[in-house]
Formats: structure tokens, sequence, C-alpha cells
């Protein structure tokens, strides 16, 4: 470490420079040589050569006036090959643009972070080794899809930071900061939820719709896989376990929403939810090891489309009418009143709900929040049973809905003991 410090940081910026501009330079080369281009304005040593010019004309003038002459410069000679290119019927920017880039590596070395300058060479060499994996990425990218990530970024770069983050009144002790911030994080997860649906799972088992849908709403999970069962009355251990799955998706996206928002809360209900985990897992385990010898069930059902503006309408108006809610039950009936409202909360979107008490300012004890989040996702898997049953029609589901009822009754037995 004391030899680290002994080495002067001229000399440390202007070694990183050439040696970034020599590895950027062999990959410079090999790209062209596999794309066999005819024409290019020099390769390794060129490379070097206008880095290390970029970090000399940067580190002498304090004005930087010579360094932009030279960048100037450059973009001129650069102009003349490009010329030179197009009269060739190759009309490809990305040789003068990877020169001025390199050009750019000796001011960024002088200015910015070690851990910046070697992303930056990363992003270099990417872009010059994965053009096949770029260039299918683009061919399988549906249209819209841009336009949806357009969406995510306005909801989540633009409005969130406009947004003010104090009580709105003294019935709804929650901001609109936090409204809106939940609404992201559910969009964040139904956004991915689709990506990983759309472009890795297109023809996914019931059992994987149960881990991507889960992630979303275990609940629309459950709607869609019971749904499904109706033809699959054989199948019945394969749905159950994918019934299953969707609802242990739903205690780890609680898990990371509630660490979010108040870590203290997580820690205590980690405990709790983890068993709840453990023990669905190796249910599952249990009812796949013994299954019978059937087709693996394909669920060919389309995804849903997220970031949709109805939807995250639909979800602020609960989220504040949960508030408001919580609010009113808290300060009329206390702590048991809420537990109450918990159940019943359970019983419709669980995700407004727990929102709610983890963004509102409630005159409750962080262990009353607790039993009343476990009793709403208790109360919530009894209704994902009466769901499965009632849209399955057959006795596919039969497993999942004992679990999934018994789940709510270790929930009550948790909070008897314990509350």
């Amino acid at each position: 470490m004391d030899f680290y410090r002994a080495i002067p940081p001229l000399l440390v910026q202007f070694a990183m420079t050439a040696a970034f501009s020599f590895i950027v330079g062999l990959e410079f080369r090999r790209y062209h040589h596999a794309n066999e281009y005819k024409l290019h304005f020099g390769s390794t040593r060129t490379f070097v050569l206008i880095g290390v010019l970029g970090f000399i004309l940067y580190s002498i003038d304090p004005d930087r006036l010579l360094c932009a002459a030279g960048l100037l410069l450059l973009g001129g000679f650069l102009l003349i090959f490009y010329w030179r290119l197009s009269s060739e019927k190759q009309y490809s920017l990305l040789s003068t643009l990877f020169a001025l880039l390199i050009y750019l590596l000796g001011p960024i070395a002088n200015s910015f972070p070690i851990w910046f300058l070697v992303l930056y060479v990363v992003l270099l060499i990417l872009l010059l080794s994965e053009k096949p994996g770029i260039h299918h990425l683009s061919d399988q990218l549906a249209n819209e899809e841009i336009a949806t990530l357009a969406k995510f970024l306005i909801i989540a770069g633009v409005i969130l930071p406009l947004l003010p983050d104090q009580p709105i009144a003294a019935m709804l002790p929650v901001s609109y900061y936090k409204i809106w911030l939940a609404v992201i994080i559910v969009s964040g997860f139904s956004y991915l939820s689709y990506l990983v649906n759309s472009y890795f799972f297109k023809n996914r088992s019931l059992l994987i719709t149960g881990i991507l849908a889960g992630l979303y709403s275990s609940t629309a999970a459950t709607v869609v896989i019971a749904t499904r069962a109706r033809e699959l009355e054989n199948a019945g251990r394969e749905v159950s376990s994918a019934v299953i799955m969707a609802t242990i998706m739903m205690y780890i996206r609680l898990l990371v929403i509630i660490f979010l928002f108040n870590r203290e809360v997580g820690k205590i209900l980690l405990g709790p939810f983890l068993t709840f985990i453990f023990l669905s897992s190796l249910t599952i385990t249990g009812l796949l090891s013994f299954k019978n010898h059937t087709p693996v069930v394909n669920n060919s059902a389309p995804v849903k489309h997220p970031l949709e503006l109805t939807t995250a309408i639909i979800f602020a108006l609960l989220f504040v009418l949960f508030t408001f809610l919580t609010q009113y039950v808290i300060s009329h009936f206390g702590s048991h009143g809420l537990k109450f409202l918990a159940i019943s909360a359970g019983l419709t979107d669980i995700d407004p709900f727990i929102f709610s008490l983890l963004s509102g300012k409630f005159a409750v004890s962080d262990s009353t929040i607790i039993f009343a989040i476990i009793l709403a996702s208790g109360s919530n898997n009894l209704l994902k049973a009466a769901y499965a049953i009632a849209l399955a029609r057959n006795r596919s589901v039969l497993y999942a809905a004992v679990w999934l009822a018994f789940l709510f009754l270790t929930s009550l037995a948790y909070n008897y003991k314990y509350g």
C-alpha cells in the first residue's frame, strides 16, 4: 500500500490511459477482422497514440484549450476519413466515433474516479465484442417496449422527485411522494415479471407461471392457474405446486417491499415469513416428488402488458382509501380494530393496505403493524384458496387449497400466541 502511494498520480493516470487504449485497440482490430472491413484508419498503435495525445493535451493546459483544439483537429481528420469511406459505399460511423471516444480516455483518467474509467472502457469493449447479441436483442425487442420503458422512466425519474413528501391531511397521514413510490415499486415488479415472461419463458410451465406471475400478484397468478386447471384434472400435483409457488413469491415480494420502507419491521417479519416460505417449498417438493407420469403442463396464456395508467390510478386510489380506513380504525378502535381491518383487507388487494401501513405515520407500535401484515397475508391466502376451488371446479387444486387454508390458520395462531 505504501509503495502504491509513492507512485505519482500522473504516472498512474498516464499508464492507465495507455493500457486501456491498447486493450480497446486490440478489440477494435479483432472486430474489424471478424467483420471483414477493408477500410479503417488504424488499429492498436493508432488507438494508443490517440489516447496519449488526449492525455497530454489535457494535462499541459489548465484552460483545456489545447485539448479542445486537438479534439477538433482529430475530428477534421476523421471527417476526411469518413468521406473516403463513403466514396467506397461504406457509411459506418463506428470507427470515427471510437477514435473520438479513445481521445477522451485521457481527460477521463485525469478528472474522474478510477471506477468510472474502468466502466467506460468496459462499455467500449462490450459494444465491440457483443455485436451479434446486440443485433439479436434489437431484432427480438417489440416496438412498444421502448415506449413502455419511457413510461417507467417518466413515472420513476420525473414525476416522483416533483411530489411533496409531507402528510396530506390528519386523516391521511401519508405523502403524495410515498403514494407514488408505492405505485413505482408495484409497477417495477410488474414490469420485471412481464419482461422475464415475454423474453425468457414464452413457453413456460405452470410452475414458472406461479413464480413470475406471483412476483407481481399471487392472487392474479392463482386466478390464471386455477382457470387453466379446468382442463388439467389429472395434473393436480403440478397445478397445486404452481399455486403454492405463487404464494411463496408473495412472501418474497412482501419482504422486499417491507425492507424498502421499514427495515426494523422487516427484520422481525423475516422469521415468520421465511418459515412460511420454507414449509411451502417443502410442500412443493413433496408434491412433485410423488407426481404421476403426466406430460409437462405448459401455459401459453398471453402476458398482460404492464404500466397501464388505469391500473396505476386504481392502485393509488386504493392506497389512499386504505390509508384513510387505517387511520379511522386506529383512532376509533385501536390495535384490535386494525387487526380486524387487516383480515378484511386480505380478502381484497393486500398490496395497497400493506403499503399504507408502512408509509403512513400511525399511532401504533411496530409490533401491531407486524401482526396486521401477517393477518392480511394469511387472509389473502384464504381468498386464494376460495378462488382456486371456485375457478378450477375440480380436484386439481385440492392440495393447494388445503395448504393455503393451513397458512391462514397458522397466521391466526401466530397472532394469538404473540399478539
